[in-house]
Parts: structure tokens; C-alpha cells; sequence
């Protein structure tokens, strides 16, 4: 029986549904209308691709899902969805998982896509990838095999809970691609366009792939011309014509849904905001809990969502929004930072011997405007403030060198609360944005719950192991918002999935096109 795991709530729905509406400047049937039309090039600029290896990613998963493909996917409403496997089943003890795929796949290179394809991609993950998105789960791949060349069966040495939704980001390559024993160079996907040339921080050429396996009539653009540089404007370019679709700021795409020739859309899922201490290598004083409190008591949540998203952003102390699934409301009312309390924050460091004037928080965040908003709330409260705005690579370098105090950070959609736990875990991967936690015992709970196949019974895992990072301070966050899309009317067919994937199953850019203006 086709199991998956993890189904968006519907409030969590009515939330998103709501925020596209606000953002909204015309409504998607007046924007789909058109009849499909055949050819041209879209500029695209979203998310950056930070490698061309699709396994050895840390987040670029809105371009690289439009040359390469997962046996699952997310759709838009956040349900799993049968992608290159047209269906799965799961045995009863939650331990073997078997894959059937679909026929008449085939690589960007000719090659069909079969069980010994897939079974060499889950074997590259788990034994040469260390530190990815995957490499927990990886570990408990007890064995894989191709029993046939449309099947694939995996077991796991102990339930897994996230395991299907999480296949939707381990992408099948060709084992014919180019440095497939060491750094893949050249991807050879079965995605919608292929991967071209790649001038990394620059640009990605992704021409269409014309045996692409959803129909022959499909993609219907020529090709995808992605801009990875950040130091861009998106919307003069998005007014200008030289950019399709594009990432924008919130109160930038209040401003472009005026205009009659862009229409704005959202995510359906939210990203979520938060505040990092260095947990790997703190600093005095800031290894001192009472002066970890201060800071949080002197941050203001509500005036940062105000300003963040005063029409779609919702407050919340826990890594997804009220509403979901995962969402604790005993978490939520026991909120100890619920709003600023500046006396308390002057009575803690009084406790710890702390005069904020004589102390400089070294405050690292990407190029964006809300971090501003902590850094003036953390000098009303009498501290020093050394803020370095960095672009994404610059950032997470800093980050990785445990130099600094505190961080304001955003961390986005993912197909699976699992992808969102596993960055606090001991041997995580990417941890730096939440300050390098190491802890056994929150290893140790996020472990149980991805192995516990009661949903109930997981949850109050997950619960046990955020009160943990609350009960140390790791981190405190700020609230959510969904992320904004922007795209010229002229573009046809394409509306935001739940996640930053361009490309799934039942939409996305294979289906996209341009008509004149």
C-alpha cells in the first residue's frame, strides 16, 4: 500500500492559499488561459546552484530539479507524489520500502533509466556523500537491490518514517555522468531540460530535452536560462523583460502586483525565521544561559513579523507554523519570549555581571534588510553591534568558522519536517545557521522519532527534542511567511509547488510557456 507520510494540515493550507491570494495581481485561470505554445527561452533567477553534483547539494534545489528527477515528489498541496516511481509499498514493520518505476524513462543521454540506476545512486549517496541532506537516512540502508529492471527494493535496519518524502530529494544521474567516482561535473538527468553550461555565481544554460518522459509535447519551452547572480535587481530586471520568473522580497511584490504586466504568487510552504547563537564555539559572555535569555528578552517578535510580512507573516516559537501537523500548542503557550521585556533583559545581565556597553555582538546575516531590524532592537538594548551582511557563499563560510556571537537566518521550504531536525543533530547537515549544535540526547530524540512509525507517538518526539533546543537556548524563532514569486504575465502554465523545486509530477516549469507581450 502506497503510504505517504506527512500531508500538509489544512489550516496550514488556508494559510498559503491565503498569502497567494494577497500577493496575488491576477488570478491563475486568467494567467493559464492561453493555449500552449512551443519554443522560446525563460530567464529565471530564484535560489543559487551551489554545485553541480545533485548529491552533494546544501540547499540549491530550485535549479537542479530542472535537469534531474526523484522517484517522488512534492506537489503542491504537500502530499508525495509518485514522480520517476509510479508506485511504491511499504511493509508492515516500516522496514522495506519497494520501488516500481515507471517505463519508458530514459536519461538525458539515451540511456533508459532502470533498477541498477536507481540502486547506484541510493549506493553513491550512502557510501561516498558525507554531510548531505540524505546522509542520515543513508546510514540505515541496510541493503538495496534491483530485483528486477522496474524494481527496486530497500531496507532500512529500522523503521523510517520520512523515507518516502525524503526520496524526493535524492535525484537520479546516470552513472555514465561525467565524475561520477569523485564530483559530478556534468549531470545527466531525466528532468524536463538538461544541464548545460554552467558558469557557477553567473549563469546556467538548461536547453530542453526532447524524449522527455511526461509526453512528447512536454517541455514546451526551448530552454531555461538561469541567472545565479546575486547582485542583481530582480525586479527592474523582472520590469525590464530580462527576467521571467524571479525571487522577490515581500514589499517588493506588493509593489510589482501593481503593475498589470506581472503577476505574484507564493510558495505553499512557509519559511521560517529565526535568531542562532554559536553553539559550536561560544564566545563569553554569550556561553552563559542567563545572557542568552537577555538577548531573546530583548527581541521583539511581533515588530519583526510586522515588518518582515505585516499581511502574511504569522508568528510562531517552533520551526512550523500553527496548523501543521507538527505544530505543539503547549509549546506555543508556554512561549517565554512572547513579546520584548527590556527590564528583564537589563535584570539578567545585572545576574550575570554583564554591562551590555562594554560587550560587541558579532552579528553575521545574508544581504537583507529584516536582520536590521534585530540588530536596532539588540543596540536599544544597550549592546554594541558589529553586523556583517554577506552574500549566500560568504555566509556560509563565516558561519562555518565559528568566529561570531549571533545570526539572523531564514531556512525555507522542505518536503519533510525530518529536513528541517536534521540540521540540529550532531553530524547534520549544513548545521551552521543554527550555530553547530552538538547534543547526544537531542540526537538521540530526533532519531527515535523519524523511527517511530506512530504518527502521534512521533510527534511527541519531535515535541521532546524542540523543547530541548528551547530548554538550551539554542536558537529562538521569530515567526513564518511564505517566500514571494514574481513572474512576467507572459509566462504561462506556472504557478509556485510547495517547495523551491521548479519541477514535479503534476506541474511546474515542464509545463511552463511564454506567449508574446
Amino acid at each position: 500500500m502506497t503510504k505517504p507520510f506527512v500531508r500538509l494540515d489544512r489550516r496550514q493550507m488556508m494559510i498559503g492559499t491565503a498569502a497567494a491570494a494577497l500577493l496575488a495581481s491576477a488570478p491563475l485561470a486568467a494567467a493559464q488561459d492561453a493555449a500552449p505554445n512551443h519554443g522560446g527561452v525563460l530567464n529565471y533567477a530564484t535560489l543559487g546552484l551551489d554545485t553541480s553534483d545533485p548529491h552533494r547539494h546544501t540547499g540549491s534545489i530550485a535549479v537542479q530539479q530542472l535537469y534531474v528527477e526523484a522517484l517522488t515528489s512534492i506537489g503542491p498541496d504537500g502530499r508525495v507524489e509518485p514522480f520517476l516511481a509510479e508506485r511504491w509499498d511499504v511493509s508492515e514493520d516500516g522496514k522495506t520500502y519497494t520501488f516500481t518505476l515507471r517505463d519508458g524513462v530514459t536519461f538525458h543521454n539515451g540511456d533508459p533509466l532502470d533498477a541498477d540506476a536507481v540502486v547506484a545512486n541510493i549506493e553513491r549517496v550512502r557510501n561516498n556523500v558525507t554531510g548531505g541532506w540524505l546522509a542520515s537516512a543513508m546510514k540505515l540502508v541496510e541493503s538495496v537491490e534491483a530485483t528486477d529492471p522496474r524494481t527496486v527494493v530497500l531496507t532500512m535496519s529500522e523503521p523510517y518514517a520520512p523515507l518516502v518524502n525524503l526520496m524526493s530529494e535524492l535525484w537520479i544521474v546516470s552513472p555514465a555522468s561525467k565524475g561520477w567516482d569523485a564530483t559530478i561535473e556534468t549531470p545527466i538527468g531525466t528532468g524536463p531540460f538538461m544541464f548545460g553550461e554552467w558558469k557557477p555565481q553567473v549563469s546556467l544554460t538548461a536547453p530542453a530535452f526532447a524524449h522527455y518522459w511526461r509526453g512528447e509535447d512536454l517541455p514546451y519551452l526551448s530552454a531555461v536560462e538561469v541567472n545565479l547572480r546575486e547582485d542583481i535587481d530582480k525586479a527592474n530586471a523582472l520590469r525590464a523583460g530580462d527576467l521571467d520568473i524571479v525571487n522577490v522580497g515581500r514589499d517588493v511584490a506588493r509593489r510589482l502586483a501593481q503593475d498589470p504586466a506581472i503577476r505574484t504568487s507564493t510558495l505553499k510552504d512557509s519559511t521560517w525565521y529565526f535568531v542562532s547563537f554559536n553553539n559550536r564555539s561560544p564566545r563569553p559572555p554569550f556561553d552563559d544561559p542567563k545572557v542568552r535569555e537577555a538577548v531573546m528578552h530583548a527581541i521583539d517578535k511581533q515588530a519583526f513579523m510586522n515588518f518582515l510580512a505585516p499581511e502574511t507573516g504569522v508568528l510562531s516559537n517552533q520551526m512550523v507554523m500553527p496548523g501543521h501537523v507538527y505544530f505543539d500548542e503547549a509549546i506555543a503557550a508556554a512561549d517565554a519570549y512572547p513579546q520584548a521585556d527590556l527590564e528583564k533583559t537589563k535584570a539578567l545581565l545585572e545576574e550575570a555581571g554583564v554591562d551590555p556597553s562594554e560587550i560587541t555582538i558579532d552579528l553575521v546575516s545574508w544581504q537583507e534588510n529584516y536582520p536590521q531590524v534585530v540588530v536596532q532592537m539588540l543596540r536599544q538594548a544597550g549592546f554594541n553591534v558589529k553586523h556583517s551582511a554577506l552574500d549566500d557563499l560568504g555566509a556560509q563560510n563565516r558561519l562555518g568558522q565559528y568566529d561570531w556571537d549571533v545570526a539572523v537566518m531564514a531556512s525555507g521550504p522542505r518536503a519533510d519536517i525530518f529536513l528541517r531536525y536534521v540540521r540540529l543533530m550532531s553530524d547534520g547537515p549544513n548545521p551552521v545557521l543554527w550555530g553547530g549544535i552538538q547534543d547526544a540526547e537531542l540526537d538521540r530524540l530526533i532519531k527515535a522519532a523519524v523511527a517511530e512509525t506512530d504518527e502521534a507517538a512521533r510527534k511527541t518526539l519531535y515535541s521532546e527534542a524542540f523543547q530541548r533546543v528551547l530548554d538550551n537556548d539554542y536558537f529562538m524563532v521569530l515567526g513564518h511567511a511564505p517566500n514571494a514569486i514574481a513572474m512576467r504575465e507572459a509566462v504561462k502554465g506556472y504557478e509556485p509547488g510547495f517547495t523551491w523545486s521548479p519541477n514535479w509530477v503534476s506541474g511546474g516549469i515542464a509545463q511552463t510557456f511564454l506567449i508574446e507581450d
